[in-house]
């Protein structure tokens, strides 16, 4: 895998576009400057835990005695039932009730940007390929960065693309991480069934 491509993965598993009806929402009737601290700190944050992930997610795997293909088996479903709830959103929305408040970790930073598929895709490029965590680490900034420059022009896509267009893009992320996931799985599957006895 080539830092462009994992960069690419990274960013349609970290889904700003999805995003972006999201973060508006919860940062409703907030000043404009509190809503830019809070998504600069909440972004921040999420970095800092995938991050995380990508270069102690190693170590965790030996710690719990988890193999590689488990994570990317239970990465796959994650990223599968995300995919499904993106193209059928439920009427409560992608990630459910949202407590009230100014938001701080969760929901913004955690699951909406490091989510649980996110985090087991960098586990899984940490694990694999240790010895490339420096171009992990570069395909992770990359997909943040753009990740980043979307979500603080949230208002203004919002205004400029309509919820029509959010919503068909996010449902075409929604298709393409099913198919990832469904990689993702049968990836896994085909490592264990190679390495398990007969």
């Amino acid at each position: 895998m080539t830092i462009a491509s994992a960069a690419l993965l990274l960013f349609l598993i970290l889904d700003p576009l999805g995003n972006v009806p999201v973060f508006l929402s919860l940062l409703r009737g907030l000043p404009a400057r509190r809503q830019r601290i809070i998504i600069a700190r909440e972004l921040l944050i999420a970095l800092g835990v995938l991050m995380l992930f990508l270069w102690a997610g190693k170590y965790a795997l030996e710690l719990m005695h988890l193999r590689q293909e488990s994570v990317s088996i239970a990465g796959g479903i994650v990223l599968f039932l995300i995919g499904i709830r993106m193209i059928f959103p439920p009427p409560e929305g992608l990630m459910g009730e949202i407590p009230d408040g100014e938001p701080f970790i969760v929901p913004m930073a955690i699951p909406l940007v490091a989510g649980p598929s996110g985090m087991a895709a960098v586990m899984l490029m940490g694990s694999k390929d240790p010895d490339r965590l420096g171009d992990w680490s570069l395909a992770l900034l990359i997909a943040w960065g753009a990740t980043a420059a979307i979500l603080f022009s949230a208002t203004f896509l919002y205004k400029w693309l309509g919820t029509r267009v959010l919503t068909a893009v996010e449902r075409l992320m929604g298709m393409l991480l099913v198919a990832i996931s469904v990689q993702m799985f049968l990836d896994g599957l085909g490592t264990y069934l190679q390495i398990s006895p007969p």
